[in-house]
């Protein structure tokens, strides 16, 4: 019923947004503190707070690499109900670039499903392309798959993984996860080295909540706080008849869009209300750099209940991983079992998402890989989503992925 609520609210809502839009474009811009510059600054922000937000493009159209502008193509070489493993193709017509591109190492990239499209890792994506072949999960909207495409449970994503790192090769393969996904990623891999399958030269886990018991954080403590039946019966609702997944049961990216701002709303006030200030003032860069995060912080998708679920209980109320009592299939993970693939954290010492601590427990868990072929990295200053968006990413994490990556290519 909620849904449907709030679908009857974006309807009513649709008018006034596009008739904001409409007279913040007409009124002409002034000067700078005009009042025709504050009434069309007052427009554009209220049309910005009430219109909907859908999935962006990552928009890549080129990198550098070699001093060399290298076109991008974005390919999805397997499509999947819920994923679509994508690829960053890289061409050149230069013959010294080719050369150096066909023989860098290959990256799949393994994106969080926890609310936010794949394409917030733009910044990661574009940054490894100078370096590396590059592969992406992009998790399909839960309300855009149909009925008919079955369940999908956090299993089904650890299957996911594995089937990707098959298809890509997992002896050529290097595995970046970020968030969430770097749980079901040691699963899957760990699974593949107990099966004594081949697993990707080297795992990177950046701001994931391996062992959530760790230096607990907001979000930890209301998973523990409320028990799997009030998630059940409070945040998952049925997608209306307007959507290809009419009748899926979900968790709402409406709803979780809520929480993430009801985490920090002081900040986000403050953001808009400097937002309108800077298009009062003029200042069209600061103000396009407030445009370029919301819309793509505002792009919610909806989850698949069961997988939401599932999480909730096993990674973090009953902490399966950390534990070593999570089964996939009636089959034990258990990463000590890898010991071919190299290891490296990283966390942000202000991250407010995944606690420290909670990303480097997978070194303990991974008993089996030598301390030579392992490394952590704590980003001073760093909250969650610096780790991998941004200046501190770009200038001072980055380095260190890639030389990791090259080390055990």
């Amino acid at each position: 019923m909620l849904y449907h609520l709030h679908q009857i609210q974006r309807t009513m809502l649709d008018p006034y947004t596009a008739f904001t839009e409409a007279a913040a474009r007409a009124i002409p811009g002034g000067r700078p503190h005009s009042l025709t510059r504050c009434v069309a600054a007052s427009y554009e922000l209220l049309h910005r707070i009430g219109k909907q937000y859908g999935k962006p493009d990552f928009g890549i159209r080129s990198v550098r690499v070699n001093d060399r502008e290298v076109i991008i193509s974005e390919q999805v070489v397997l499509d999947r109900s819920f994923c679509k493993l994508r690829r960053f193709k890289r061409f050149t017509d230069d013959a010294a670039t080719l050369d150096r591109l066909k023989g860098e190492p290959v990256v799949l990239v393994c994106a969080p499903l926890s609310g936010h499209h794949a394409t917030l890792l733009r910044d990661t994506v574009r940054a490894l392309l100078a370096d590396h072949k590059v592969y992406i999960t992009d998790w399909v909207d839960a309300r855009l798959v149909p009925p008919s495409a079955g369940e999908f449970t956090l299993s089904d994503y650890v299957r996911y993984i594995q089937e990707f790192i098959r298809h890509i090769g997992a002896d050529t393969v290097h595995v970046v996860a970020v968030c969430q996904s770097t749980v079901p990623v040691l699963a899957a891999v760990s699974l593949m080295a107990s099966a004594g399958e081949a697993t990707p030269r080297s795992m990177t886990m950046m701001g994931g909540p391996i062992d959530a018991r760790k230096s607990p954080t907001a979000v930890n403590s209301l998973a523990a706080a409320k028990s799997y039946a009030w998630f059940e019966d409070n945040v998952i609702h049925t997608v209306p008849s307007n959507y290809a997944g009419s009748g899926r049961k979900v968790y709402p990216g409406f709803l979780q869009h809520a929480g993430f701002v009801a985490m920090n709303p002081d900040r986000h006030f403050s953001s808009y209300y400097n937002y309108f200030l800077n298009l009062v003032k003029g200042d069209a860069e600061d103000a396009d750099a407030h445009v370029r995060f919301y819309d793509e912080y505002n792009a919610v998708l909806d989850m698949a209940a069961e997988y939401y679920l599932q999480t909730i209980r096993e990674v973090f109320q009953e902490f399966r991983l950390a534990t070593g009592t999570w089964e996939i299939d009636g089959v034990a993970v258990c990463p000590h079992d890898i010991r071919s693939t190299a290891l490296m954290t990283i966390e942000g010492e202000l991250d407010d998402i995944s606690g420290s601590g909670q990303t480097e427990a997978a070194h303990a868990l991974c008993s089996g890989i030598p301390t030579t072929r392992k490394r952590h990295y704590t980003a001073p200053a760093c909250g969650h989503y610096g780790i991998f968006s941004g200046r501190r990413w770009r200038e001072t994490i980055y380095p260190s992925v890639r030389d990791f990556i090259r080390a055990h290519a």
